[in-house]
């Protein structure tokens, strides 16, 4: 059985990020060799080095936004935070809720926005339905909302948080996330345009991060934990790019575990026979990957360094084996490594 104590570490507080490096592309990189073991410690800005022309990096381009909402009941007038993590159909949407909620309970949140919670789903979840959708909806949001950032992070200037915890090639067109893709927050334009010159091709997708990726897992036997479902898009372009590399035996790196569990879900899909026949560039996924699994398209992957117990660290320890990891997380210490969504590195191929 795999055990939820192996994923353990003890992290040092003061190596938990609290701002990213300035310029981005100035963290820290802790390469590591799947196969042998081997470290070689060295700075985001020059990945390159480590990658060949015709390597695809396979990025996702989901934007984060700002689902932070707070208010007050209007029969109270007690506190109370509604999380937005996914959108079920038209004003309706799967929501977090912090403070003392009741089904029924109507929440002012301005002016012109306000919830009623209407149903308990029985996971720590609520659905709850709004007064606006659409363009309406999101208006008021962005106005109101506040950056989702994680707890371990302290807020810092609204608009500093909203530009730092941002890819710089979020999609507008592909808001959806409640959490950052992490680890594409150490690329600047720069460093893409210098890897494009190189000859390596980059693709996106897109994989709204929600609960799936942050819920902690609770399970000693981690084989019982059940992820959510998150929306995920990938173009025929994109793919058709992504499958002619692996025809051609060039890597496929996948920036962040969001962007490898798409491709693993796009991977499955096609060997069940389910992908070209039901057209699947877009659906949900709760892929969960824990060590054993058998990677499909994933040749390398660009991480960070994550959270004890969280399905990331179990998803990277099954990629690079969890003794590797294990040491590399040692060594990241030792180093004095920056840790977790603002912090450092790792490229692990």
């Amino acid at each position: 059985m795999v055990k939820l104590r192996d994923f353990d570490y003890q992290l040092p507080l003061a190596l938990i990020a609290q701002k990213p490096h300035n310029p981005r592309d100035q963290a820290g990189l802790l390469k590591l060799d799947r196969k042998s073991g081997e470290i070689v410690h060295s700075r985001f800005d020059q990945i390159g080095e480590f990658l060949s022309a015709g390597d695809v990096l396979v990025i996702n381009n989901s934007q984060v936004f700002k689902a932070r909402l707070k208010g007050f009941k209007k029969d109270s007038g007690g506190q109370i935070e509604v999380f937005l993590h996914q959108e079920k159909r038209p004003g309706e949407w799967e929501c977090l809720i912090k403070g003392r909620a009741r089904l029924g309970s109507e929440v002012i949140l301005s002016t012109e926005l306000t919830a009623h919670l209407i149903k308990d789903q029985g996971d720590g979840t609520w659905l709850v339905r709004f007064n606006l959708t659409a363009s309406r909806f999101w208006q008021v949001v962005d106005r109101i909302g506040q950056t989702p950032l994680p707890p371990y992070i302290q807020p810092d200037e609204k608009k500093k948080d909203e530009k730092r915890y941002q890819t710089v090639y979020a999609n507008a067109r592909r808001k959806g996330s409640v959490a950052a893709p992490t680890a594409g927050l150490h690329f600047t334009k720069r460093l893409l345009n210098q890897l494009e010159s190189r000859g390596i091709i980059i693709v996106s997708l897109t994989l709204h991060v929600g609960l799936g990726t942050f819920v902690g897992v609770k399970n000693e036997d981690i084989t019982k934990h059940q992820m959510h479902y998150e929306d995920y898009f990938i173009s025929s372009k994109s793919l058709k790019i992504i499958l002619q590399a692996k025809r051609e035996k060039r890597r496929i790196i996948a920036v962040g575990t969001t962007s490898c569990r798409v491709l693993e879900t796009v991977a499955l899909n096609m060997e069940t026979k389910n992908f070209l026949e039901n057209n699947l560039y877009q659906g949900s996924t709760n892929i969960f990957i824990y060590p054993d699994y058998r990677f499909i398209l994933v040749d390398a992957l660009i991480t960070n360094f994550h959270l004890p117990k969280s399905t990331l660290l179990m998803l990277v320890s099954a990629f690079a084996g969890l003794n590797n990891i294990q040491k590399a997380y040692q060594e990241a210490i030792i180093k004095q490594y920056r840790f977790y969504s603002y912090g450092d590195a790792m490229l692990i191929i």
